[in-house]
């Protein structure tokens, strides 16, 4: 079973046990958050509309906070030496998945066979 979330106005694939980097959340290190899905398949059943996904929750919790990839950027103009530079690192919060739940189904913890 996996699921679409939508954090931070971008869209990730996720499944039980995953880690990864989001924009920050604000909640703090150990906290759990609880994320809304957009898309959940669990085998040949997908779910998408939003009726079919009402109470639908993907549960993660918070790792820790680190900063992202530094981007630089800089503007130039010829013949009047202006130039500038400029740098940004995103701030990112580390997430695990916790779980994937979908009312009326029954749950399977992860990496067991049915």
């Amino acid at each position: 079973m996996y699921a679409v979330v939508r954090t931070g106005g971008k869209q990730e694939r996720v499944t039980e046990g995953q880690r990864l980097a989001v924009e920050l959340l604000g909640a703090p290190v150990g906290d759990e958050v609880e994320l809304v899905p957009v898309l959940v398949v669990d085998g040949a059943t997908v779910l998408a509309t939003p009726e079919e996904l009402v109470g639908a929750v993907v549960r993660a919790r918070v790792l820790g906070e680190e900063q992202g990839v530094k981007i630089r950027a800089g503007t130039y103009k010829s013949k009047s030496n202006q130039r500038r530079r400029w740098g940004h690192r995103q701030r990112l919060s580390t997430i695990q998945i916790e779980a994937i739940t979908v009312p009326g189904r029954r749950q399977v913890p992860a990496g067991t066979a049915e």
